[in-house]
């Protein structure tokens, strides 16, 4: 297989989620991914569980660090401060979580580094901002970004999304970024080559419609459950047996969607043809709904709508959704952006003594797993 990344080398000096999902997505995508960890405990995650597997590594570590070797570093010590400093001038990207003035603070210097080397690429991934020595984590950024207060029910209290989205989504525009600037590195200055990214900025830019209805509207944006703010019917409906999901984006939708449901003419109100009649009407509609999707079983509507071409969808659960794609316990899901999985997520200082032997050179050493 070709990587397209093959022979891009990447130090990782970050912990937790957004920072080593960038980085195993860069693995993925075939670059040399050196995971360097404290030592003693390493990163974070490996001690966030149950769950953890028979080797004792945690479920939430391994979702994120495959495609990488480990070496354990103690930035306090001279030798160990002087041989990563060695990595970072042979390295074409560094990723790092580090707050503010951490790093200078152990003697490693970005600045100075991006103005020695001038292939490197530095991205930093912060909590709230290079200027903000707030430590980030994504609960919190999910709260002060306003994600918060538009996801739960109506009349319940503000919910936080299932998953560290917010992570995930900083993690990915890293990767962006990262990859726009290997690109074009050779025209951009040291200043340029220094990579700020946030959770908080990458979340309210994720906020896309909702922010820009806050904009056009001057209002605060409201909760609305498992509706649209915008698109109606677009929500979540319980059938016979189990809920789905109907996500009706457009007119000629609206009109494959009543007829997949044989809702009779009468029914069937005209100011309905329209979206902005059907948001004005929500709450008729969605009853009429409600009260129509209960006579079946989930299934039958799906196979009805999916003829008809009109989105929609079974809620699943995680197992069941897991079963239509490739995944493994060790590796977890397969790459969604390309790549492959190469390597299984390294133990702590896994390959610590080759890399103090060989450098980077030690990823030429080591066996992949295909």
């Amino acid at each position: 297989m070709s990587f397209p990344l093959k022979g891009v080398r990447v130090l990782d000096l970050s912990r937790v989620l957004a920072g080593p999902l960038c980085t195993m997505t860069l693995g993925d995508l075939g670059a040399d991914v050196l995971k360097v960890e404290r030592p003693g405990s390493g990163d974070d995650t490996r001690g966030w569980g149950p769950p953890f597997a028979e080797d004792g590594e945690s479920a939430y570590y391994r979702s994120v660090n495959r495609n990488k070797l480990s070496v354990a570093l103690d930035l306090g010590d001279p030798t160990d401060r002087d041989m990563l400093l060695d990595l970072l001038r042979q390295a074409d990207v560094v990723v790092e979580n580090y707050l503010p003035g951490a790093l200078l603070r152990k003697g490693i210097d970005a600045d100075s580094l991006l103005a020695e080397c001038p292939r490197l690429i530095w991205c930093t991934i912060s909590g709230f901002g290079d200027a903000s020595s707030r430590p980030g984590y994504d609960f919190v950024v999910q709260a002060e970004s306003g994600w918060m207060s538009i996801t739960g029910p109506v009349e319940g209290e503000p919910s936080k999304v299932g998953v560290a989205l917010v992570d995930v989504i900083t993690g990915k525009d890293a990767v962006t970024a990262i990859l726009a600037a290997l690109v074009g590195r050779d025209r951009l200055s040291a200043a340029e080559r220094r990579l700020q990214l946030s959770l908080f900025g990458s979340a309210v830019a994720a906020l896309v419609n909702v922010a820009q209805n806050a904009l056009v509207t001057g209002g605060t944006p409201a909760r609305w459950g498992n509706a649209h703010p915008n698109l109606v019917p677009y929500q979540l409906f319980d059938a016979a047996d189990r809920p789905l999901v109907l996500a009706v984006g457009n007119d000629a939708q609206w009109l494959a969607c009543a007829r997949a449901l044989a809702l009779s003419a009468s029914e069937v109100d005209t100011t309905w043809r329209t979206n902005a009649g059907r948001v004005e009407d929500r709450d008729r509609l969605v009853a009429l709904l409600r009260d129509h999707l209960r006579r079946r079983p989930a299934a039958d509507w799906i196979v009805a709508l999916e003829a008809a071409g009109v989105p929609c969808g079974l809620v699943r659960t995680v197992s069941e959704a897991l079963s239509q794609v490739a995944a493994d316990p060790v590796t977890g899901v397969a790459p969604a952006a390309g790549g492959a999985v190469r390597r299984a997520p390294p133990r702590l200082d896994e390959h610590g003594a080759l890399v103090r032997a060989r450098g980077w050179a030690a990823f030429g050493v080591t066996a992949a797993m295909r």
